[in-house]
């Protein structure tokens, strides 16, 4: 596949515990990895996005083109248990230069391979244009089933923009339903007032899109969640990782001033991940540049960790 390569095997290292149990064991001896870009017909297919374009078109912060395996050197250390020996690292796709639109209709098309032999995908950004791509991929997937996106996220990135960037792919996959005649779901939690000009908060109403703002998230992200999961077939879950409090992950393109601790997002991530109906999730806008003895790295990985653990 062009634009794509697989994952070095130095990555996946840890400490060897299985000395005193067989069942000792960490997440990077019971990964498997690929060489050749080969889905199966089960388990979570990891896939990464080396990508800055979008952040730099966007004006943020670069250095999230580095995320993919960083976030794998965290994940690897961690005890695999329930779930973690269905993941298949299946390699990254990357982005030459500012060749943006030509990784994420690389990365859409692993996404809908993935999807349709029947693995589910957990993506590692890349900035948020990374969603772009991979709910378009879902979506593609299943064309006849309700799609419902849900974003964890500090903006609503329905901006305009002569192209694409991070700030643009929920307007980007707005249209895309449009043009297919099917309906567009899509729920952002943990949304900042302060963060959103008035002109994104008239398109999200526009648009009928779901909110629940960061002040109000303990109160009402429950609830909510339970009238959005009714509505879907499928659930594609995106996480920026900026919808955290900055003392929590200072490793974003945009810090949040407030932010939603994570200790009240696992909660909402936990009832979509048990609500059989999650197919898709990436974790974006990483930024190693800015991370302090790897906090923001480790905090990352556990979600990832536990979304691969709830979605047994």
């Amino acid at each position: 596949m062009k634009l794509w390569r697989p994952t070095s095997p130095h990555i996946w290292q840890g400490r060897d515990d299985s000395a005193e149990a067989s069942n000792a064991l960490r997440l990077f001896q019971t990964i498997a990895h690929t060489d050749c870009f080969a889905p199966k017909n089960s388990g979570i297919a990891l896939l990464g996005f080396e990508c800055d374009a979008g952040v730099k078109r966007n004006h943020g912060r670069p250095g999230a083109l580095q995320a993919p395996d960083v976030l794998r050197k965290a994940l690897a250390n961690m005890a695999s248990q329930e779930g973690h020996a269905r993941i298949i690292d299946m390699g990254t796709i990357t982005v030459e230069d500012d060749e943006l639109e030509a990784a994420q209709r690389a990365l859409s098309d692993a996404v809908q391979t993935c999807q349709q032999s029947g693995m589910r995908t957990l993506v590692f950004g890349g900035g948020h244009e990374t969603a772009w791509a991979h709910g378009r991929g879902v979506l593609d997937a299943f064309a006849q089933e309700r799609v419902v996106i849900i974003n964890l996220d500090a903006h609503l990135d329905l901006r305009k923009a002569e192209h694409a960037t991070s700030g643009t792919p929920f307007r980007q996959l707005a249209q895309y339903c449009e043009a297919q005649q099917r309906e567009f779901q899509y729920a952002c939690f943990g949304v900042s007032r302060a963060a959103n000009t008035q002109a994104l908060w008239d398109e999200a109403a526009r648009l009928n899109v779901t909110l629940v703002e960061d002040l109000d998230f303990r109160r009402a992200a429950l609830p909510t969640l339970e009238k959005v999961l009714a509505q879907a077939d499928r659930v594609y879950l995106t996480i920026d990782l900026d919808v955290l409090p900055a003392g929590e992950m200072p490793a974003v393109s945009a810090p949040a001033a407030l932010g939603v601790p994570a200790l009240d997002l696992l909660p909402v991530i936990g009832e979509i991940c048990r609500s059989g109906k999650l197919q898709a999730v990436d974790l974006v806008e990483f930024n190693p540049t800015y991370d302090r003895d790897g906090q923001g790295a480790r905090l990352a990985a556990r979600l990832a960790w536990q979304i691969a653990h709830w979605w047994a």
